[in-house]
């Protein structure tokens, strides 16, 4: 025994001396991970993931996500309410679709129909036009998720203008334009008002510059079902996926109305997702919360510790980092909450955002103060993160002043912000349900205008008025606008159509009065003057008068983000089935369905015409 003494000894000294290495090795890996169980199968690997290591130890880190692309939809649809501006001509293959569609919805039904209405009537109208739907439905959409849309005459048509038209209700389908079986299943329709942008291209060379055979329509798509979202396994494993759906379903539990667990496993190879309703409308941004879930949820402390370490020595993974501590919840606020004030740019922006998703009081101070020094992106950023924040006064007092801020995107983002937190120093007035004009204190005049969501011209500066004297017409004549030196009231005259009676009325030049005469439509219920333009015919109006130097005011434009979505998803995708919505089927035959009031009235409100020359607007 005695022998065997210094050797049994040595052998434990060799243990725990190789333990001791392979603890200091693995003190290199980011968090502890569960050991991977035995394989199911002889051969379970179905792809390679090269996974960052800020990543490792996630459910990002075992599968990928199916169903994380925006999705972009198509389809061919009917404008009604055009004031013979329409057009006739199309293709043969898309005139039998469109009688077929039209006689789907009951036109041409005796019951249901007017009388002399058929599918051939309509489309041979002047009044209608037959277009190009296109939108961009958010990754993974719960049903009745609503996007904007864009409305494109069909090449070759004969139509000269889209204006004032109201697109019918129109079946929206994933991928390129097809006719017949090898169409995708309907996953959205869009319907409502066209709004032709109405400002003129800074690089035409002609006087009429405004493309009126393009518009779009604001949050006028509408999700018909929720769109698939699934977990796909690298590996196949029924243990794995066991592991990675009861992590999920601890960080994510079964809310009220939920239909089913957020994670539901449905073989080794895949977890089918759901939803929870609190992130109805936020789809991508719950997307990234699961790829960024722990396997191993027993340490969260453990885990953002381990996390905040590895962002301090490598600060390029702030963006994966950032996302790791939302996924870990309120429990890591006392780890990052140091950072709100790191001399480092990307670890402070890190925890701030996380502290801010999070809705820790104690990120607002130091946000509020980047939000008022420092480069204009990181101002906006911050005051993009304040918006996210719940109810705090604090956020509401130190944001105003920035209205006044000399950098015209500043000011632009406060508006966002305090508008999105409901401020009592932005109101908001209802133009008969069309759109907004929102009412901004500020010393710097300016204009915004919203070309996606909800139509609104937002005015800064209460007192912004149109300068007097003046006299301004557009629209050949049919609009005009004038007023002489210390009137306190101008003259507005204004013909619907050239054959219309025109009307004379006195409106204040202020634009918090003026803007809302342009868009209300007098009624029985409220009697107050105005004129009834479209959203797209007050933009113009205003537009025209600043152009003419009229508006003292800087004039800002929202990009058209329907096109560049579009532009920026069109992939080749689009030319292949998509197998989650089982493209390859043929589509079924439906039962026909009741019109609806779409179709009630084919003479809509006139085209409006050029604005009259002068500066270009600057787009935002």
């Amino acid at each position: 025994m005695r022998l065997r003494t210094p050797i049994a000894a040595l052998s434990t000294a060799v243990l725990l001396l190789a333990s001791s290495a392979l603890l200091v090795a693995c003190g290199e890996v980011l968090e502890k991970v569960p050991a991977r169980p035995k394989q199911d199968r002889a051969d379970p690997a179905n792809f390679t993931l090269d996974v960052d290591p800020m990543m490792r130890g996630t459910v990002a880190s075992e599968s990928a996500v199916r169903g994380l692309d925006p999705v972009v939809v198509r389809g061919y649809g009917l404008v009604v309410g055009l004031a013979g501006t329409g057009g006739r001509l199309m293709p043969a293959e898309v005139r039998a679709v469109m009688i077929q569609e039209l006689a789907r919805r009951g036109i041409g039904n005796p019951a249901t129909s007017p009388e002399g209405w058929t599918p051939e009537s309509v489309l041979n109208s002047a009044d209608t036009a037959v277009v190009i739907v296109e939108g961009v439905v958010p990754p993974a959409a719960t049903k009745d998720t609503k996007f904007d849309l864009r409305v494109t005459a069909l090449p070759g048509s004969d139509v000269t203008s889209l204006e004032g038209g109201r697109l019918y209700t129109t079946d929206l389908r994933p991928g390129p334009l097809l006719i017949g079986s090898k169409q995708a299943q309907i996953i959205a329709e869009g319907k409502g008002n066209i709004f032709i942008n109405p400002f003129v291209d800074p690089k035409a060379t002609r006087g009429d510059a405004v493309n009126r055979l393009v518009g779009r329509v604001l949050d006028g798509g509408k999700v018909g079902k929720d769109l698939p979202l699934k977990l796909v396994l690298a590996t196949s494993s029924h243990t794995r996926s066991r592991t990675i759906q009861s992590s999920i379903n601890s960080i994510f539990p079964r809310e009220q109305r939920q239909k089913s667990d957020t994670a539901r496993g449905e073989n080794a190879d895949s977890i089918e997702l759901c939803i929870p309703p609190s992130y109805h409308g936020k789809s991508e941004e719950f997307i990234q919360l699961v790829r960024h879930v722990p396997l191993d949820i027993s340490a969260t402390e453990v885990t953002a510790l381990a996390v905040r370490k590895a962002l301090i020595a490598n600060p390029g993974s702030a963006n994966d980092a950032m996302w790791r501590f939302r996924a870990l919840g309120k429990r890591v606020l006392p780890v990052i909450q140091d950072l709100y004030t790191y001399t480092e740019e990307d670890p402070r922006m890190a925890a701030l955002e996380a502290g801010a998703a999070l809705d820790d009081a104690l990120a607002a101070a130091p946000l509020v103060e980047m939000a008022k020094a420092g480069t204009v992106s990181n101002r906006v950023r911050a005051i993009g993160l304040l918006s996210k924040m719940g109810f705090n006064p604090d956020i509401d007092v130190g944001l105003r002043p920035l209205l006044d801020d000399a950098e015209p995107d500043v000011r632009l983002a406060t508006y966002d912000c305090l508008s999105k937190r409901k401020d009592r120093t932005v109101r908001l007035l209802d133009i008969d349900g069309r759109f907004d004009v929102a009412l901004v204190p500020s010393k710097l005049p300016m204009i915004y205008v919203a070309q996606s969501g909800r139509p609104t011209i937002a005015i800064f500066g209460d007192e912004t008025a149109v300068e007097r004297p003046l006299t301004h017409s557009a629209w050949g004549n049919r609009f005009m606008v004038k007023g002489d030196s210390g009137d306190d009231q101008i003259q507005v005259y204004y013909r619907a159509t050239a054959e219309a009676r025109p009307e004379i009325q006195l409106v204040d030049p202020r634009l918090s009065e003026f803007v809302p005469f342009l868009g209300h439509k007098i009624t029985v219920e409220k009697p107050i003057p105005g004129l009834g333009l479209t959203y797209g015919e007050t933009i113009g109006a205003v537009h025209g008068l600043w152009r003419a130097g009229y508006i003292k005011a800087d004039f800002k434009a929202e990009q058209d983000r329907i096109l560049a979505a579009i532009l920026r998803n069109q992939t080749d995708e689009d030319k292949v089935n998509r197998p989650e919505f089982d493209s390859e089927q043929p589509a079924k035959p439906e039962e026909p369905v009741a019109p609806t009031s779409d179709l009630a009235n084919l003479a809509p409100p006139p085209p409006v015409d050029s604005p009259s020359a002068g500066r270009d607007t600057v787009p935002r």
